[in-house]
C-alpha cells in the first residue's frame, strides 16, 4: 500500500479526530499550527468501513488564524474499494468558525482527493467534494453538535445517473466526566442518496458510542459502530473478485490511540 506519504504526515506531528486536543503553536501574525496522528483497528466513515475491517494509519495538520479561517489536511490509508485502487484518502479542508457567546458556528468546504485512482481504471476520477455546517453548545459538561454536509452532484458519486448528490446529516452528544480524564460520546447520523457516499442505498442510519482516556497529548478510544443496512465487498474487486467477502457496514468495536501536538 502506499502509505508512505501519510507516514510522512504523521512524522510532521498530525492530529485525528481521534487525538487528544493540544495548545496550537504559535505562528505569529494572529496564525497557529497543530497536529498529531492515530492508529486506528478500522477506519469507519458514516458507519461504512474504509479499510476492509483492517487498522488504519491517519493524520492531519490545521493552520488556523485568530479571524476564525482555517485551513486542514487530513489523511488515512483506506483499501482499494474506496477509490478503483487507490490505498490512501486525503481530505483538503477549508473553513470558517466563529463562537458566538458559546455557541460555535463552523463552515467550509471538504475536498475528498484519493491519489492514484486512476491507476486501476485510466480516466477514474474519485475526487469529490462536500461543502459543510455544524452548530455546537455546550452545556457544562455536555456539548451538544449538530451537522450538515451536503455533496452536490458529481462524477464521482454517480450510481443511478451520470451524476448523483449526497446529503448527511448528523447528531453528535460528548460528556466529560468531572474529574476525570473520561469522556463518552455518542452520534447518530443518516445519510441520504442513493450514491456512492450511500453504498447505493436510497438512504440509510448510522450510530456510534465511545469512550475516550486523555492523558496529556494521548487519547486512547474505544467506540461501538453500527449502521441500519448490510453492504458486502472484497477487498479488490479490481484485481481479484473471488477472495473473502466482508459485511463493511456490519457493526463492530473500533480501537484508537491518537497523540496530538
Amino acid at each position: 500500500m502506499r502509505k508512505s506519504l501519510l507516514l510522512g504526515l504523521s512524522a510532521l506531528a498530525m492530529t485525528s479526530a481521534f487525538a487528544a486536543p493540544a495548545a496550537a503553536a504559535d505562528l505569529g501574525g494572529g496564525f497557529s499550527v497543530s497536529g498529531g496522528a492515530t492508529i486506528v483497528s478500522d477506519y469507519r466513515f458514516r458507519g461504512i468501513s474504509q479499510s476492509f475491517k483492517n487498522i488504519a494509519l491517519q493524520g492531519t495538520i490545521s493552520v488556523s488564524h485568530k479571524s476564525g479561517f482555517y485551513a486542514t489536511v487530513w489523511g488515512s490509508t483506506i483499501d482499494d474499494y474506496i477509490s478503483a485502487g487507490g490505498d490512501e484518502e486525503l481530505d483538503l479542508i477549508a473553513g470558517y468558525k466563529h463562537d458566538f457567546n458559546g455557541t460555535v458556528l463552523d463552515l467550509g468546504v471538504l475536498y475528498y482527493y484519493y491519489p492514484g485512482s486512476e491507476r486501476i481504471i485510466p480516466g477514474w476520477n474519485s475526487d469529490f467534494f462536500e461543502p459543510y455546517i455544524s452548530v455546537a453548545h455546550t452545556f457544562g459538561p455536555v456539548t451538544a453538535k449538530v451537522t450538515a454536509n451536503y455533496a452536490p452532484k458529481q462524477k464521482a458519486l454517480a450510481w443511478v445517473h451520470s451524476k448523483d448528490d449526497n446529503l448527511y446529516i448528523a447528531g453528535d452528544l460528548t460528556v466529560a466526566i468531572p474529574k476525570t480524564p473520561v469522556s463518552l460520546t455518542g452520534h447518530l447520523g443518516h445519510t441520504f442518496g442513493p450514491s456512492y457516499l450511500s453504498g447505493g442505498f436510497k438512504d440509510y442510519t448510522d450510530w456510534s458510542i465511545g469512550a475516550s482516556v486523555t492523558k496529556g497529548p494521548v487519547t486512547v478510544g474505544v467506540s461501538y459502530v453500527d449502521t441500519n443496512k448490510s453492504l458486502f465487498t472484497v477487498s479488490n474487486p479490481f484485481a481479484n473478485p473471488f477472495t473473502k467477502q466482508k459485511d463493511i457496514m456490519k457493526a463492530g468495536v473500533v480501537g484508537s490511540i491518537g497523540v496530538a501536538f
